[in-house]
């Protein structure tokens, strides 16, 4: 195994011992022979940077203890089996010579499916070995945590594995959020490098082209408070995401072109930026000198670009936006150049760890907040609320993390304030709503900066 594959460390991540040898016995009993090795893939908590990985900004996340945990046995026919512990979600079965992934539907397998053909497609493996698959998965599902990259990151590192093939974390990272994009989600990458980068007792600056981490120490006074708002929201399953990806596109379309910038072949937004080399604060003035804030049709896009309705949808439309109308990209450039700005703070205040770190990283935090919810408008009511009540219960910082729409808040407490914020903030949110009462224990939770990706190997 690369280095980096930790082999039967198993420690550090609670319940996972026990978590093993329970899946080892459902593998048994489902395809009656053991598994030869398993692989884990964590999910992740952004503290700050939402919605600007795709746009080529870097990001601040950290990887939890939930986490998606497989079973693999290769076999000697080409068919991939699939299953989940939870009975909700179905076997499935394919040739591997056949992969077939459902855009429409993004059930489970398909995410699967997602790394799998990312590892095929990058070795050109024509003969890929088949696999009997048992997945145990403990991240809340369309959360905002990451549940599904993790699946992809996952199923990637188990058909490398099997196919006695290597790759560095960076290469594994960057396939793997290639691949999730067959799915149909544009994302930027944040999810899979986190999966494969993270380190134990440490977040992590991600950026992109090239992919780096760089270790960012919280501090030590204060705990990060995961709080599921009981809202799903699957990010394949919608078009709220992609629209954003879109308007992001089309503002870096018309920036260029108002700066003279060669506009077709910039994509996003940083690179506006890099070529016009300006700083973030000098992009905000010229977001407010070219664009406006009322919506743009896609007539007036039409003609400030000077292409046809036709053009614009096949050359710069995903296909899940064509039918889109309007889009409002004053505000969406607004928020990824401030929000950009705000996590190159945040890692200085880490850095620097001036006496009051923690009330300026939880000021940062509440201006996320009200960006996502103001000028990127992908938060919901159940999400204000839950912020509302974790500021009013001693939170410094709250936001909403991941996507946004419904799934997690992550709030940052002071240590000595935590176990009355949990018990204060289950009762105000969880415990008068009956349906959030029925998932309370698996919805508000302290965590730390967990481990990345690993491969145990049966002994």
């Amino acid at each position: 195994l690369p280095t980096f594959y930790a082999n039967t460390v198993l420690q550090n991540v609670s319940n996972l011992p026990f978590r093993l040898q329970k899946l080892k016995e459902m593998f048994i009993s489902k395809f009656g022979s053991a598994p030869k090795f398993y692989v884990r893939a964590p999910g992740r908590v952004n503290l700050i940077g939402e919605h600007i990985d795709y746009c080529g900004y870097a990001v601040l996340p950290m990887a939890i203890e939930q986490d998606i945990l497989i079973a693999v046995e290769p076999v000697t026919t080409q068919v991939v089996q699939l299953a989940n512990t939870n009975s909700l979600y179905l076997d499935f079965s394919t040739n591997v010579n056949n992969i077939q992934i459902n855009k429409t539907k993004p059930q489970w397998h398909n995410y699967f499916l997602c790394g799998l053909k990312g590892i095929q497609e990058h070795f050109g493996l024509n003969n890929p070995t088949g696999m009997n698959c048992l997945l145990d998965g403990t991240i809340p599902p369309s959360s905002g945590l990451s549940s599904s990259s993790a699946l992809v990151c996952c199923a990637g590192l188990v058909t490398l594995r099997a196919n006695g093939k290597t790759l560095s974390k960076v290469e594994l990272a960057e396939i793997c959020a290639k691949s999730e994009r067959y799915i149909g989600t544009e994302g930027g990458g944040m999810d899979q490098s986190i999966s494969f980068l993270a380190e134990e007792g440490t977040a992590k600056l991600i950026e992109f082209s090239p992919l780096r981490a760089t270790d960012v120490r919280l501090p030590s006074g204060a705990a990060f408070v995961i709080a599921n708002s009981c809202v799903e929201m699957n990010k394949a399953a919608t078009s709220h995401y992609n629209i954003r990806v879109m308007e992001c596109r089309l503002a870096t379309k018309l920036l260029s072109k108002s700066k003279g910038l060669d506009w077709k072949k910039t994509l996003r937004l940083h690179d506006v930026q890099t070529k016009l080399g300006v700083s973030l604060e000098e992009m905000l003035t010229i977001v407010e000198e070219v664009l406006h804030p009322e919506p743009y049709s896609t007539e007036e896009i039409c003609k400030c670009l000077g292409i046809s309705l036709e053009e614009l949808r096949s050359q710069i439309l995903s296909q899940n936006t064509q039918d889109v109308s309007t889009f409002k990209l004053y505000q969406r450039a607004k928020h990824v150049y401030s929000e950009a700005a705000r996590v190159l703070e945040f890692k200085k205040i880490c850095d620097e760890a001036p006496a009051n770190a923690i009330q300026l990283l939880g000021e940062l935090m509440n201006q996320s907040y009200i960006s996502c919810r103001e000028m990127y408008e992908c938060s919901c009511p159940e999400l204000d609320r839950l912020v509302d009540i974790c500021l009013q219960f001693g939170a410094i910082g709250s936001r909403l993390t991941g996507a946004g729409w419904g799934g997690c808040t992550v709030s940052m407490v002071p240590t000595d304030k935590l176990s009355t914020f949990l018990k204060n903030v289950k009762k105000a949110y969880y415990q008068s709503n009956v349906q959030r009462l029925a998932v309370e224990n698996n919805s508000l939770f302290a965590t730390k900066p967990g481990r990345g990706a690993l491969v145990f190997v049966e002994a």
